[in-house]
């Protein structure tokens, strides 16, 4: 396992990257330079090869209490810049090619819960709590919090959480597809890692090609996305992974759901 000292853990488990917010006493609340190690972790997970999915978590029992405002009070907040692919939590605007699944356990709210919506897949124990908190002190959501929770959950509900800034629990987040998976309390990253596995079990650009399809055509026409989709299929087909999953299958693989 590698720390920086911003508090910020990596760890590779075979074709898996585990990044974890290390700073309890925030509550993995991230500062400027928390933010840029998550960057750069996920920037080097995206580069290497080796590697098929990414998992975020926090330490101690929380995911991300957001920005840390103390620094924001002390004048050192986080960088807020309209250009460029880092967000003010670090990789909130990255286009990565490979999956990351958020595992949550207590708070992920604010630019915690931003962080979380970034995540291709969440998480979430029976302790995890979600919410735009960050209503309450005037800190707006600049991370693609407006953006990416309405596309996920839907306008009506989302704008219900924008404006009241209220808490929702593990039931509700599942209820309303702001989680994929549940957990015990203790056990969302192992729940987590456990998904990231059969992901990485599966022909790898194949996926990653229907992945970028699906998240590239909410600003494309149907005609252009349908297009594009075709694009993308057509190089997973030049690439023979199409030919090798037919000629397993032939072979029994994969067949009744055992793959």
């Amino acid at each position: 396992m590698n720390t920086h000292p911003a508090g910020i853990l990596t760890e590779t488990r075979g074709n898996l990257f585990i990044v974890t917010i290390n700073r309890p006493a925030r509550r993995n609340a991230v500062d400027r330079e928390a933010a840029e190690a998550l960057y750069h972790a996920f920037k080097s997970f995206d580069a290497d090869d080796a590697l098929s999915v990414a998992i975020l978590t926090g330490a101690d029992g929380n995911f991300c209490a957001g920005a840390d405002l103390q620094a924001v009070a002390a004048g050192k907040g986080n960088p807020v810049r309209p250009e460029g692919d880092m967000g003010p939590m670090g990789p909130t605007r990255l286009e990565l090619s490979k999956p990351v699944i958020a595992a949550i356990e207590g708070y992920a709210v604010a630019g915690g819960m931003e962080l979380a919506l970034w995540c291709d897949l969440r998480v979430v124990s029976d302790t995890a709590r979600f919410g735009v908190f960050c209503r309450r002190f005037g800190v707006p959501l600049i991370d693609g919090g407006t953006v990416r929770l309405p596309r996920l959950i839907g306008a009506s509900r989302a704008t219900d959480l924008i404006l009241t800034g209220r808490e929702v629990g593990p039931d509700e987040a599942m209820a309303i597809g702001l989680a994929n998976y549940a957990a015990a309390a203790g056990q969302a990253l192992d729940r987590a890692i456990q998904l990231a596995n059969d992901i990485a079990a599966f022909p790898q650009t194949c996926m990653r090609a229907d992945r970028l399809s699906a998240m590239r055509q909410w600003s494309l026409d149907m005609d252009t996305a349908l297009k594009a989709e075709v694009e993308g299929g057509l190089g997973v087909l030049k690439s023979g992974e199409t030919l090798q999953g037919a000629t397993a299958f032939t072979k029994g693989k994969g067949r009744h759901g055992v793959f």
